[in-house]
């Protein structure tokens, strides 16, 4: 039977290119995001069956989300907490309160929120896998990158906790933690556009390979470096 998946930020970077897999391997793919033009695009690129446009940061969207996923298909086998930003990418001296609490709502909370709100149906099934995409600046440190990389660390330690608690239910939970990767994400928080070699389908076939992993084994954390990419100290 196939999967039901839920994938946010699914208009563009490794959101879209996680549904396109997926979508390849026979799956229902749902994305969610909050531009409804890229969204819709990105549905008919794609062909996932089903495109909600959302705000991951609202708990009600979240219920919407749970409202139609049961409703129209009575369960859910992945869930990928995908969606993110860096906000703005500044020392902690020059950030607003207001550029804080949003970098902190949209990177942790949101998956947080997503994860409450779909353990229930996943504990039900006795079965599931929530996947939740951190980045390695959860596990190393650069200037100007502190909220986010605090935000992100959350991710990761939300992301164990979070097992210990589903695991008696045979839930999965995994935090993929990619590198630099060219996917836009340094354009939007303004700090210009770099060309790394690693990509979105990179992180596309790591999400796939811990979702396609036999249900007896589960995979903690993974970080996917591009070979492009020196840190030192690793």
């Amino acid at each position: 039977m196939e999967r039901v998946v839920f994938i946010t930020g699914g208009s563009s970077g490794y959101g879209k290119a996680m549904a396109k897999k997926f979508v390849a391997s026979g799956d229902t793919v749902i994305i969610a995001a909050r531009n409804e033009a890229k969204l819709m695009a990105a549905k008919e690129e794609v062909g996932a069956a089903e495109a909600l446009v959302m705000d991951v940061t609202s708990v009600a969207d979240w219920e919407k989300a749970y409202a139609l996923v049961a409703e129209k298909y009575g369960k859910i086998d992945v869930l990928v907490n995908n969606a993110g930003s860096g906000v703005a990418i500044k020392e902690v001296v020059d950030q607003s309160i207001e550029d804080i609490d949003w970098c902190i709502k949209l990177n942790l909370n949101s998956v947080i929120y997503g994860c409450r709100q779909f353990a229930p149906m996943m504990k039900k099934q006795k079965a599931g896998t929530i996947i939740n995409i951190s980045t390695v600046c959860a596990r190393q440190c650069w200037p100007a990158w502190s909220i986010y990389a605090a935000a992100k660390a959350g991710v990761l330690n939300f992301s164990k906790g979070l097992y210990t608690e589903l695991q008696p239910d045979n839930i999965r939970v995994t935090c993929v933690i990619p590198a630099a990767a060219s996917t836009g994400f340094q354009a939007g928080s303004g700090i210009g556009e770099v060309d790394n070699i690693l990509s979105v389908d990179d992180i596309a076939d790591t999400v796939l390979y811990v979702a396609n992993l036999p249900a007896r084994a589960v995979v903690e954390d993974v970080t996917v470096w591009g070979i492009d990419q020196v840190v030192n100290p690793l």
